[in-house]
């Protein structure tokens, strides 16, 4: 399969799976929601859980894609490479272990979806730090590194209210309006994988023509 298959691939699953996403801030019962306080995961709870299931299944999915094409263009190294597949496993976890239903109560599965949550969004923005810093002066490299570094900056209010949480005596749920952050920061997250599409895609043949050359 050419570059393009796998760019146009990822990136398709990545756009449905941000329309399914975006289709569960309007679409009921889902719409009831305070999106500014409640997690895209609590829509997993509600009669719409296939959407958010098939969003985050899509956008794994094109996640795998776009990682296949940085590999074949020589782009991801190991370090990218592991950490853009610990991105993926997360994806897929918070999908298979559902997050607390706090109407039951807590549970296992509840405890594996947050850890899984944050291992998913800290493993893409480092995974592309990782592949795209080493070549910033390649073209294409350094929206990739934007893209990262804003998803990163966006992680820093959850981080802030759990580690402020014993001196403020605020739950780190409700010192920020956490259903907003997690929604920028997924959003970061969804463009830094198109963006890395977009710059595997360009750099691809520039980086097979120079190792052409050098074998010559």
């Amino acid at each position: 399969m050419s570059d393009r298959w796998y760019a146009a691939f990822g990136a398709l699953c990545v756009l449905a799976s941000l329309t399914l996403f975006g289709a569960l801030h309007v679409l009921p019962p889902t719409a009831e929601l305070d999106w500014s306080r409640r997690t895209i995961s609590q829509y997993a709870l509600t009669g719409n859980g296939w959407a958010f299931d098939a969003a985050t299944l899509l956008l794994a999915a094109g996640s795998a894609a776009v990682l296949a094409l940085l590999v074949r263009a020589g782009l991801a190294g190991p370090g990218a490479v592991t950490a853009l597949v610990l991105w993926i496993a997360g994806l897929a976890g918070v999908v298979w272990f559902e997050k607390h239903d706090w109407s039951v109560g807590p549970s296992m599965s509840g405890d594996i979806h947050r850890v899984a949550s944050v291992v998913a969004f800290l493993s893409l923005p480092i995974g592309a730090l990782l592949a795209a810093v080493p070549r910033i002066r390649e073209p294409g490299a350094r929206p990739v590194v934007a893209g990262a570094v804003a998803a990163l900056l966006c992680f820093l209010p959850i981080l802030w209210a759990f580690v402020s949480e014993p001196w403020t005596g605020v739950r780190w749920w409700q010192a920020i309006p956490l259903g907003g952050v997690e929604r920028l920061l997924g959003l970061a997250e969804v463009v830094t994988v198109l963006l890395m599409a977009r710059w595997a895609l360009t750099a691809a043949p520039v980086r097979r023509a120079r190792a052409s050359r050098a074998a010559s």
